[in-house]
Formats: structure tokens, C-alpha cells, sequence
């Protein structure tokens, strides 16, 4: 398996770089310009080599603390947006200056949660950044909590940057924490503790074993970056969860050397773009439930949902929407939907030939074509 890794690590040419804010920002909440530096570098000699760097940074909030004084981060969702308001021109001025010296140029892209669950804003997204990537730039992510709240925010930039992984293809993301990986148990509590090299499978024993956050400065923990990871495991991409205070960590894991915890990707699993959508990104509008019947259709033999499997619609949403399908045992798919939710209420139970006696209408013989669906994985 060690031999598998290493090819992973080897040959990944698009690179999601995420670092954390205990990474960047001493304990006291100020910018750590050292391991900024030296971040930096790293990264422009990748770049150097011909690959392509896509950074998701946090700090933004601590920076915020730093120039205000603030010992503790805020409970609160205003104080944290006015931080991070004042903290995000501090950071990008460093980066730009750092990645300056190395002829670098960067820009900043600054997301929520809403610019990936619209469809449209998710293409023009992952158009610039993919444009940006052509024209050499190194694209610096950071969730917009300026304006985030919290029914929109990430939540934490883990899964800001396993979303961004599988927005642009990206063929491998290394997380930086201030830990080396996932251990047996809490390395801070028990010695004996042992760090896992590889992860295949995220099991419900492995997420036990992960525990909360730590720090003072970020707002995500080990479990963030498991919910991280089966995101960009479902989409095909190698996540690398490894200590950002280590040094050479990246140039390590370029070439080939795994320093932390590697999480494979579903064997020949890739979801495509759309497909990766609607798992990850969209938002979800309203709930369809489906008898058993429909729900082997759709797992075992992968086929569209017709009127006829449905036995209950939850939520009031229109076509275009992504909804949940929920079978015997809860949830079991997304996918997009043909008809709005009080046709699908008319139509459930009845059979495709009836849907224009019933609506007056008859776009599609399928509530959800199976190309605008994705399995529960």
C-alpha cells in the first residue's frame, strides 16, 4: 500500500495546498510571518517545477485579532466577520509581498457556500480559477466571512478546500494542521497514541477516534478534516493531512514521501464535475421518499426515479432543484430535479404514461434522470 501512496503523491501535477490558522498565527493570534515565508517558498518552487498551486488560507480572522488585540477568537458571528474584514487585507498584503520575491503572482478569491450551491456561480467559478491556473497565477482561497453567515458558511476551510479540489480536477490536496495526522487517539492526551499512514476507508470508528479542535484560532479539529476527506475521497482525489510547521513538509509529499496521514480515494471512483455537484456542492431543497422498490432501481441497477417509486415529498422547491431521496434506511442519493415539488405530489405512485393526464404537461418521463443523480457513497 506504501508503494500505491507514494504514486499518488508522485504524480500529482494540480495541487490544493489548505493551511490552517494554527499554522499561520502564533498563539496570541498574530501572523507567524516565518512559517508564511517559508510556506511561500515551498510553493513557488513547485510551482517552479511546472505544477499547478492552489492555495486555501486561513488566518484572515486571526490576522483581524492580532491588529485589534484580541487574546481569544469571538463567539460571535459579527466580531468574527469585522476581524476577518480587517484581517484579509493584512494576509493577502503579506502574501502578495512574499510570493512577489519569488516572481510570483497571486490572486484572491474569496468564496461562501452559496457560490458553490448555484449552479451557475459554481461554473463561473471554477472557470476563473481555471483561468487563472492557465495564466500562471496562484489562485489564494478564503471563505468570505465577511459576509458569510452562518445558514452559508463552510464552517471551516477543510471543506472549503476538498470542494475546490473537486471544483477544479485537482489531482491531490494537502491539509496542513499542527499535528502530523490521524492518530489512534488524542496524541495531547495519550502517549501511546500512534499515527495512521494511510486510510482507506473512513469508518464510523475512525471518526470516534478523531475528537474536536484544540486551538483557540481555528474553528475545525481532526473530525473537519475526515468530513473533508470523504468529500474529496468521493471525488476521486488523495488527501494528505500532515504538520505545516514541518520543514520541506510539501517538497516531502511531492516526492513521494507520505509525513502524514494519506487518505486513498475510492478505487476507480471519480465523480464527474456535475455528478460531484450535486453531492457536495449544491444545496439541498427538499426530500423525496422512494418505496424499496426504487430504491433498488436506483442503487443496484442505476436507473432514473419514475413518479411511481415515490411515496412521499417533504420541502416546497422548483425544477432545477437538488433534492434528497431518502429510502428504507434515510439517505440514499441526490439528484436534480424535473418537476416541482406540487407536481411531484400529483404525480407520486402514478405511472410515466400519466403524468400529462394528471399535470396537463409532460416534460420528462422521469422525476430525476439518472445523469442528474448521485449516489448516497
Amino acid at each position: 500500500m506504501e508503494d500505491h501512496s507514494w504514486t499518488f503523491l508522485r504524480e500529482a501535477r494540480r495541487i490544493v495546498v489548505k493551511v490552517g490558522s494554527s499554522t499561520l498565527t502564533y498563539a496570541n493570534g498574530k501572523l507567524n510571518l516565518y512559517q508564511m515565508e517559508r510556506l511561500v517558498r515551498e510553493l513557488a518552487d513547485l510551482k517552479n517545477q511546472g505544477l499547478e498551486i492552489i492555495l486555501v488560507s486561513s488566518g484572515a480572522v486571526g490576522a483581524g485579532m492580532g491588529k485589534m488585540d484580541f487574546e481569544e477568537r469571538p463567539k460571535n458571528i459579527p466580531e468574527k466577520q469585522a476581524l476577518a474584514a480587517i484581517g484579509q487585507g493584512i494576509l493577502m498584503h503579506l502574501y502578495e509581498k512574499f510570493f512577489s520575491e519569488y516572481g510570483k503572482t497571486v490572486a484572491q478569491v474569496l468564496l461562501t457556500r452559496e457560490d458553490l450551491a448555484n449552479r451557475d456561480r459554481f461554473l463561473n467559478a471554477r472557470n476563473t480559477l481555471l483561468t487563472l491556473l492557465r495564466l500562471g497565477v496562484t489562485p489564494i482561497i478564503n471563505e468570505n466571512d465577511t459576509v458569510a453567515y452562518e445558514e452559508i458558511k463552510f464552517g471551516d476551510n477543510d471543506t472549503l478546500a476538498a470542494l475546490v479540489a473537486g471544483l477544479i480536477d485537482a489531482d491531490l490536496l494537502i491539509v496542513l494542521s499542527d499535528i502530523d495526522g490521524l492518530y489512534t487517539s488524542d496524541p495531547r492526551d495519550d502517549e501511546t497514541a500512534q499515527l495512521i499512514k494511510v486510510v482507506e476507508e473512513i469508518t464510523p470508528e475512525i471518526i470516534e477516534q478523531a475528537g474536536g479542535t484544540k486551538t483557540k484560532l481555528g474553528s475545525g479539529g481532526m473530525v473537519t478534516k475526515l468530513e473533508a476527506a470523504k468529500i474529496a475521497s468521493n471525488s476521486g482525489i488523495p488527501m494528505l493531512v500532515t504538520n505545516g510547521s514541518r520543514e520541506g513538509v510539501i517538497r516531502e509529499t511531492i516526492k513521494g514521501i507520505n509525513p502524514g496521514t494519506l487518505f486513498i480515494p475510492r478505487e476507480h471512483h471519480r465523480l464527474k464535475t456535475r455528478k460531484a455537484w450535486i453531492a457536495f456542492g449544491s444545496k439541498v431543497k427538499g426530500r423525496l421518499f422512494v418505496d424499496s422498490g426504487a430504491e433498488k432501481a436506483l442503487v443496484v441497477k442505476g436507473k432514473s426515479l419514475l413518479p411511481s417509486g415515490i411515496t412521499a415529498v417533504e420541502g416546497d422547491f422548483q425544477r432545477g432543484n437538488v433534492v434528497s431521496i431518502i429510502g428504507q434506511s434515510g439517505e440514499i442519493a441526490r439528484g436534480i430535479v424535473n418537476y416541482a415539488s406540487k407536481e411531484i405530489n400529483k404525480l407520486k405512485g402514478c405511472q410515466s404514461k400519466d403524468i400529462y393526464k394528471i399535470l396537463g404537461h409532460k416534460d420528462y418521463d422521469e422525476v430525476i434522470h439518472r445523469d442528474n443523480l448521485t449516489l448516497k457513497v
